[in-house]
This record gives C-alpha cells, structure tokens and sequence, in this order.
C-alpha cells in the first residue's frame, strides 16, 4: 500500500509539469496538464490512488495544484477563469526551469522567517505561513466540487436528473435500486424531434480517478436496456476508463467528469450565480 509519503513533493514536479506545459503548446486545461505531467513523471497506478486527507483530489493532484502555484508565483504560468492554464511570455522564452531557485524565490516573497535547507523545502511550513492552499484549488470551481463530493446519494442523483431534464431529455426517472448493477437511473433524448435515444446514466461522487473496472461493469448492467449510456462523476476519468467507454463494437458511454459537471452547472446557472462586474487587467494586454 502506497502512502502520501510515496507521493512526490511539488518541487520534484516542476520541470515535468514545465515540460508538459511545452508538449502541450504553452496551455492546457488542469486534466491534460496533470495527464501529461504523470505521463513524464512515470508514476505508477498505486500512487496515483493516494487520497488527499483534507480535499476531495487524490495526493498527486493536490501537489500538482502546489507546483502550478509556485509557478504562477514567479510569473511562468498563469490561469483564465475559465480554468485553462497557460505559460506567461516570460514562461515561453524559458527553456528549463530550476526548482530550487523557485521555491526559494517564494518563500522570499513570503517573507518566511526560517529557511529550512532548500533541497528539502517542507510543505507544511509553506502552508503555515499564509499560503494556506494553491491558488487554483480556492477557485468557484474547486469549492462547488467539494460541495458536489458531500451531498448525500440521493441528492446526487436528483442533481443529475435536473441537469438532463434542463438539457432536454424527457422521462428522466431516478431508479434508485440496489443491486442494479450501479444503474441510477433511465431518460430519453430526442434529435431534431425525430431521432429517439434511450439512455441509461449512473451518478457516483469519486474523489480521484475512476478506472476502467467501473466503466466495464456500467455497460454489463446497461446490456440490452438502452442504446447509450452515460456516467457520470464528481471525480475524473483515468486514461483507460476513456478507452474503455469508447470502445469499438460496445455500446457507446458518453463520460462527464467533476470539471464536465462543474461547466454544465454553470451554463445552466443551476446552483452557480454569475458575477456581472469586470476588471481591466492591463498587464496582460501588455503582457501580449
């Protein structure tokens, strides 16, 4: 069993996570950075399920979320409110990055009484001095997950109902049934008022990745019952799970992941009230 402490520390990801950020074209959104990132880092599976013990990321999301911050500290990256991350001009003129160098520009910046040996920058001691969490992680969109992550089972599901029902499906009914095989509930969406698809969804709250076992197992429960099917959670989906809900000669699962389920609760403004003021950030038209 892997523990937090296997997990590698913010610093230790840095220049995979800058590398990624160059792989991917300057920007990317939070999933194709972290994706990309563990891909270059080599991390095995077991770490990768290593929960978080006050959030609902998996370890190796939340000290990703670290390592974007301190980047973003010392102006190489930056983020939109749409939640897409991307490098600054000074970012794109830098062909590597030096960690060590970076933490200890940001304990500067917070003007840390104590500094601990900069090979070895602790986190704890980072987060008691004022920077308590990264600062993606305090955006709308982290709190409504966490919100979303607490409600009850069945709330869950009403949630997920309404959502379809606001996005046009019809006979949206919640099954509720145990021992169905992880079915939650069925509805029917029409095409161009012609077309008819029944679907059958599943809603589960999931802190970190969902693998591809739970997707094989939705489509045995779905078999037979409908011609499309739809899960759907709070969490996100691991590489093979995409595989394996896009696999050919299967019935089709179309996935909404915790960032997915977050940007339809918004354009439907279920939940989520929008902020009608703006701000002019004039260094970043200068920044251009």
């Amino acid at each position: 069993m892997k523990y937090f402490t296997d997990v590698p520390a913010q610093h230790e990801m840095m220049c995979e996570l800058f590398q990624a950020m160059k792989e991917l074209g300057g920007s990317g959104s939070l999933h194709e950075i972290d994706e990309k990132t563990i891909e270059l880092l080599n991390i095995s599976p077991e770490i990768l399920e290593v929960k978080h013990s006050s959030s609902n990321k998996t370890e190796i999301e939340y000290r990703l979320a670290w390592t974007r911050s301190y980047l973003k500290k010392v102006g190489i990256l930056e983020n939109s409110l749409r939640g897409v991350w991307s490098l600054t001009a000074k970012g794109q003129e830098l062909e590597e990055i030096d960690p060590v160098e970076i933490v200890l520009q940001v304990r500067k910046m917070l003007r840390l009484k104590k500094q601990p040996d900069p090979e070895y920058p602790e986190q704890e001691e980072i987060e008691n001095e004022g920077l308590a969490v990264p600062d993606e992680i305090q955006d709308w969109r982290d709190q409504l997950k966490n919100l979303l992550f607490q409600l009850k089972p069945d709330a869950f599901e009403r949630l997920t109902q309404r959502i379809l029902r606001e996005s046009g499906f019809v006979q949206v009914k919640v099954t509720g049934k145990t021992g169905d095989g992880g079915v939650d509930g069925t509805g029917i969406i029409k095409l161009n008022g012609m077309i008819s698809f029944h679907m059958i969804f599943q809603c589960k709250r999931y802190t970190g990745t969902v693998p591809s076992k739970e997707i094989r197992d939705f489509r045995g429960a779905m078999q037979g019952r409908a011609d499309k099917g739809l899960f759907i959670t709070t969490g996100r989906f691991s590489s093979s799970a995409i595989q394996e809900a896009n696999r050919p000669g299967t019935t089709p699962i179309d996935l909404m992941d915790g960032d997915d389920l977050v940007e339809k609760l918004k354009e439907l403004q279920l939940g989520v009230l929008p902020v009608t003021d703006y701000i002019i950030d004039e260094s970043w038209f200068l920044s251009i």
